[in-house]
């Protein structure tokens, strides 16, 4: 029996619906960027889904807005990057090269202080 792409994937693939913001550098056109959502990812790969095609082979950066915060008060995002390996009607898929979390680690501003 041949084995799936699922059962050749050495990472675990994890179901995240996570806003996306991303950043496509092809070395035919000007870079574009665009937004989407998450539909899996692991240490290895992940897929979104986005409003466009984007040209498989040119590398991408993704900015993943991470559902918790550092100290409850600090936004965190997951920067990865990567080559998109596939882009099917709007769903796109990622090898991932390198990944870090970032924290926000500005002070948040009271509404109304004065300076």
């Amino acid at each position: 029996m041949a084995k799936t792409n699922y059962d050749r994937r050495n990472a675990r693939r994890y179901q995240l619906h996570l806003p996306i913001h991303y950043r496509v550098s092809d070395r035919a056109s000007v870079p574009f960027v665009g937004s989407g959502t998450t539909c899996d990812m692991s240490t290895a790969g992940l897929s979104f889904r986005c409003r466009r095609a984007l040209p498989v082979g040119s590398h991408v950066e993704l900015m993943v807005d991470w559902p918790s915060r550092y100290g409850d008060v600090h936004p965190i995002e997951l920067q990865i990057t990567g080559f998109i390996v596939r882009s099917d009607r709007g769903r796109i898929a990622v090898r991932v090269t390198s990944r870090k979390f970032r924290v926000d680690e500005a002070p948040e501003v009271a509404m109304g202080a004065t300076a």
